[in-house]
């Protein structure tokens, strides 16, 4: 797939304000300062769609993105960051989960993951609570530049196993750097392929 246009369209934390629209949606969310921003830019190529940020919990609303006028990438808040109030992260729970949970095209979770890090509770709390409710979900790895091709293979096989304690299945997973541009083509490739299956329903 190669995008064209991808223009903001709206940004609020009221599910009931996101756009009225049958056009599958991919909703982008991860912990805080995982690179989420960096990626999305990375895959529509421009520099300044999503806001980047030094600061990690930067992101505090639904960001709705509509892509070559037929399909909606949507920019979710961060979790996890532990200097945002219990209060924040409870409003930030409700209102991205209620998203979520009732949001009909909807159509896949891109979960991201910092492929440096060891299993963090708030992404495997999240993956469960997903699987939990029957939610579409793939996994993108941020940040591979920043470690050697060794230790990326040995930090996603860890986390692979750290899944099938729980998982008989393992969710599709990505492996991304949005410095050099690794795996945009691939993560591009596969909203295309269910965009085209829901094309034949």
């Amino acid at each position: 797939m190669q995008i064209k246009t991808a223009k903001f369209v709206i940004s609020n934390t009221d599910p009931l304000k996101c756009p009225q629209s049958s056009k599958p949606e991919y909703a982008f969310v991860g912990r805080s300062n995982v690179g989420k921003s960096s990626l999305i830019n990375m895959l529509t190529n421009q520099k300044k769609l999503a806001k980047t940020s030094g600061r990690p919990g930067k992101t505090q609303l639904i960001n709705h993105f509509i892509i070559n006028e037929y399909w909606y990438l949507v920019d979710l808040p961060g979790y996890g960051y532990a200097q945002v109030s219990r209060t924040q992260r409870r409003k930030w729970q409700d209102f991205v989960r209620s998203y979520i949970q009732h949001r009909e095209n909807l159509t896949c979770v891109m979960v991201l993951v910092d492929v440096r890090l060891e299993p963090q509770q708030p992404d495997t709390d999240f993956i469960e609570w997903l699987g939990v409710n029957g939610v579409p979900f793939a996994i993108i790895f941020t940040k591979a530049d920043k470690i050697s091709k060794n230790q990326l293979a040995k930090n996603v096989a860890h986390y692979k196993k750290e899944l099938l304690k729980t998982w008989e299945e393992l969710p599709t997973t990505f492996i991304t750097s949005s410095e050099t541009k690794e795996g945009s083509k691939e993560v591009l490739s596969y909203i295309d392929q269910i965009n085209e299956q829901l094309k034949k329903r």
